[in-house]
C-alpha cells in the first residue's frame, strides 16, 4: 500500500511548476511588486500545509482562493500599517518644534496649509511627496486600491492647492498687499 503522504508530496512537487507563474501574475496584478514573492510564499505554505486537501483537477481554482485571503491578510496589515503611521504623523505633527525662525515665507504657507488639512489628506500627501510612493503603493499602505488612493491623491492635492491659495493670500496681506488688487500709487 503506497503512503498517503508521499503521493501528496509528490503531487504537490508536479504541481508547483504549473501553477507558479499564474499565481505570480494573479498576486503581481493585485499587490506591490516587492510583496509579490513573499505572497507567493505564503500562499504555497498554505498549499503544502494543507496538500492532502487540494481538489484533483482543481488545484489552481483552489490556489487562488488562497492567494485571495492571503492578499486580504496583507492588506489588512497593511491599513494597520498606516493607521500606525497616521498616529505617528500626527504624534510628530504635535510633539515637534515649531517651524524653525528664519524659514521661507513659502514654507510657513505649506506647513499651515498642510496643517489646515485632514489627518487623512496630509498622509496621502506625505505618502506622495515624502515617500515618493505611487498611487498603488499608497494604497498597499492604506489598504485601499490603487483606484482610491489615486482619486484621493487627486482630491488632497486640490484641497492642498486651495488651502495654499488661501495662505498665501494671507501672507500677501500681511505684506500689505492683496491679491489680484492693484495697489493705486497716491500722489
Amino acid at each position: 500500500m503506497a503512503n498517503p503522504d508521499a503521493e501528496a508530496n509528490a503531487r504537490f512537487e508536479r504541481l508547483f511548476p504549473l501553477v507558479r507563474d499564474p499565481l505570480v501574475r494573479y498576486l503581481a496584478r493585485r499587490a506591490a511588486p516587492d510583496a509579490v514573492e513573499d505572497l507567493f510564499a505564503e500562499v504555497l505554505a498554505v498549499a503544502w500545509r494543507r496538500r492532502a486537501d487540494l481538489p484533483v483537477g482543481e488545484e489552481l481554482p483552489w490556489l487562488y482562493g488562497t492567494a485571495r485571503r492571503v492578499l486580504a491578510n496583507h492588506r489588512r496589515a497593511g491599513s494597520r500599517f498606516g493607521r500606525l503611521l497616521e498616529r505617528l504623523a500626527f504624534h510628530q505633527r504635535s510633539a515637534g518644534p515649531g517651524p524653525a525662525a528664519g524659514r521661507a515665507a513659502g514654507d510657513l504657507d505649506l506647513d499651515a496649509a498642510m496643517a489646515a488639512l485632514s489627518a487623512v489628506d496630509a498622509e496621502v500627501l506625505r505618502l506622495w511627496a515624502w515617500e515618493e510612493l505611487a498611487p498603488r503603493e499608497i494604497g498597499a499602505v492604506l489598504g485601499i486600491s490603487a483606484n482610491a488612493a489615486s482619486i484621493r491623491l487627486h482630491r488632497a492635492k486640490e484641497r492642498l492647492r486651495s488651502r495654499l491659495e488661501t495662505e498665501r493670500g494671507k501672507t500677501a496681506m500681511v505684506a500689505g498687499h492683496v491679491p489680484g488688487i492693484e495697489r493705486k500709487e497716491t500722489r
